[in-house]
């Protein structure tokens, strides 16, 4: 456990990139009829809620998978999931399993995940936005996160 414990940043980073990459795969795949192209009909532009949601995904998830306003892309990501979970879902049938729902809520819970955790190492965040130490000056060694760290 403790192996695990000292990679846990990279871990989280390496699971934030792969969720983000897929939600972005998503999105594209609905917008530009690429990766296999929509599930279902494609949407026509700014057809509400499916093209929206593909612009959310696409958007949302390149910003996640750069690391770039990582939290508040990863609560609007996981907000629209849980909308297209409870809206174009539920209906169908109580749990996932039964209304064809399980990405839209594995997409929701993982965001929160995200969105909780931060982005953890290697984001763009981090890279553009130097930590400061005392004095007002840059500090030397790995860039900060978004993860609270305990003081």
């Amino acid at each position: 456990m403790e192996a695990l414990e000292k990679r846990r940043e990279h871990v989280i980073a390496l699971f934030r990139i792969v969720v983000g990459l897929l939600f972005a795969c998503h999105g594209a795949a609905t917008l530009f009829d690429v990766l296999g192209g929509p599930h279902g009909a494609a949407p026509d532009v700014a057809e509400w809620p499916g093209w929206w949601a593909a612009v959310v995904q696409l958007v949302g998830g390149t910003l996640v998978l750069c690391g770039l306003v990582t939290r508040t892309a990863a609560v609007l990501c996981s907000g629209s999931m849980a909308y297209a979970y409870f809206v174009e879902h539920q209906p169908d049938g109580l749990f996932p399993i039964e209304n064809g729902g399980e990405s839209a809520a594995m997409f929701c819970w993982s965001f929160l995940l995200v969105a909780a955790v931060g982005p953890g190492r290697w984001s763009l965040a981090s890279r553009l936005r130097p930590r400061r130490g005392t004095g007002g000056r840059p500090v030397t060694g790995p860039m900060s996160t978004d993860t609270p760290t305990s003081v």
